[in-house]
């Protein structure tokens, strides 16, 4: 017996020391990170008080109105035969514009897909299918860069240019006034984006909920923040318009350099490369955050993954794409605002390896907490130093959970906001897990192994939950 106990204290004894500077580090790392939070949230917060991000509430009968002038809308489609048709039927029905062209692009060995977007689209002369000539999949840019190129040649035959591009995923729900409010505000930029709404799923509240918490804060914060700060805006990829002559731009930019478009299709997150690029260029860009007349934002709803391995695989590709593919591509800005967004962005291997470290350092205290109840002589001790970084990490938790609760309650009702707390582990564990599958992946790819479109499976749509309360 006293055998087992001498080898139990020795190994207590040796997880003290790893303990400490597991401590030291997480600490250190929560506090700066609550610092960076801490002035987006001062930030906002003067802009609430001086009126600058007040979000303006829209009249009644807006968005039907006609185009100031020929506007396209791209649609990347690829095994999306379950959920492609609502959106385009949605899509035609919410948005009545005559100018108004769906760009829907399938893939020749995706037959399911392409029968599923003619039955929707019908007799509507609206929509313009586009059968890519590749084996799908490819990537999402590469078949932007195919519908984009079926744009052009029909700006070439119709001899009428379109004066704005439109970018929607095949799982999107509308909102009736976004493409008035997009078609308004490229009259004064080259680059709008709305909010993104993700819809509940009452099947999935923790995996596919947190991802109703984390964008309820951001769009209505963070990226207001950042527009009003003249930071460059990224693009989310879906509810993002683009002024035509600044796509033009950028295609022949593109070209100069061997691409085919104004999407990289070796970039997996084109569409934030996109909006950070364009942002930088001619007019500039704007995050537009709008309430119709009955209240409900002005914003892009999907569905988005309801299991973990799914979650991961599409976080995992966020952080590839934003932390590691853009700092190669387009390196770091010397101006203040511009370095402090793109480190906020590429933040995320970091944030994994912090949480990852926070995370062992809660089980290696379960275990000296437990060695102590038991009598065995184990000593905790910290510096004053210490002590004040872990206060204060302590104190960002709780004011980040707050403001989490705040805001998701806002969008999606109280219930919901408390719920948002009790996700936060489960936002951690995705962040973990998608931060090492990221790192994983980059190096691979410094390997050479190619970059593919690894997407998500989509099973249900917005409007089949719509439809269903309808029916109730």
């Amino acid at each position: 017996m006293a055998g087992q106990e001498s080898l139990a204290l020795s190994i207590l004894q040796w997880l003290v020391p790893i303990e400490r500077e597991l401590l030291i580090f997480a600490s250190f790392w929560f506090v700066v990170g609550l610092i960076d939070e801490f002035a987006i949230d001062l930030s906002w917060l003067w802009l609430k008080l001086t009126g600058r991000a007040r979000t303006p509430r829209l009249p009644r009968g807006y968005g039907r109105a006609e185009l100031v002038g020929p506007l396209a809308v791209l649609i990347p489609a690829y095994q999306e035969s379950v959920v492609i048709g609502a959106t385009v039927a949605h899509m035609l029905k919410a948005w009545p514009q005559r100018e108004l062209r769906l760009y829907v692009g399938c893939y020749r060995n995706d037959a399911a897909t392409l029968a599923a977007a003619m039955e929707a689209a019908g007799a509507d002369a609206r929509v313009r299918l586009v059968v890519h000539g590749a084996e799908g999949p490819t990537t999402k840019a590469d078949c932007l860069n195919r519908l984009y190129a079926a744009l052009c040649a029909d700006e070439r035959r119709a001899y009428l240019p379109f004066r704005s591009v439109v970018l929607h995923d095949a799982e999107d729900m509308v909102h009736p006034a976004a493409l008035q409010a997009i078609d308004a505000a490229l009259g004064s930029h080259d680059f709008v984006q709305l909010p993104v709404r993700p819809a509940e799923q009452p099947h999935s509240p923790w995996v596919a909920g947190h991802y109703a918490d984390e964008f309820a804060e951001s769009h209505a914060k963070a990226m207001v923040v950042r527009s009003a700060l003249g930071a460059a805006i990224p693009a989310a990829g879906v509810g993002c318009g683009f002024a035509r002559g600044a796509l033009t731009a950028l295609a022949e930019r593109r070209r100069a350099e061997g691409e085919a478009g104004p999407f990289a299709p070796e970039c997996l997150t084109e569409d934030y490369e996109l909006g950070i690029e364009l942002s930088g260029m001619g007019r500039g860009s704007t995050f537009l955050r709008l309430r119709d007349c009955e209240g409900r934002l002005v914003a892009t709803a999907s569905h988005f993954p309801t299991e973990l391995e799914t979650a991961v695989r599409q976080k995992t590709r966020w952080v590839h794409g934003i932390a590691f593919q853009a700092w190669d591509r387009l390196g770091w800005s010397s101006h203040p605002i511009e370095l402090w967004m793109a480190l906020r962005d590429r933040r995320g291997p970091l944030t994994a390896l912090v949480l990852a470290a926070a995370y062992l350092l809660l089980v290696i205290d379960a275990v000296l907490i437990g060695g102590q109840v038991a009598g065995l002589p184990v000593r905790l001790e910290t510096s004053g130093a210490v002590r004040v970084l872990v206060s204060a990490a302590m104190f960002g938790f709780v004011w980040r959970a707050v403001l989490r609760v705040l805001f998701t309650a806002r969008e999606y009702g109280l219930a919901q906001g408390l719920h948002a707390v009790l996700r936060i582990p489960v936002a951690n564990v995705i962040a973990i897990m998608s931060g090492r599958r990221a790192l994983a992946a980059y190096l691979r790819s410094l390997g050479g192994r190619p970059v593919t479109w690894d997407k998500t499976v989509h099973s249900t749509h917005p409007a089949f939950a719509r439809s269903a309360e309808l029916r109730s």
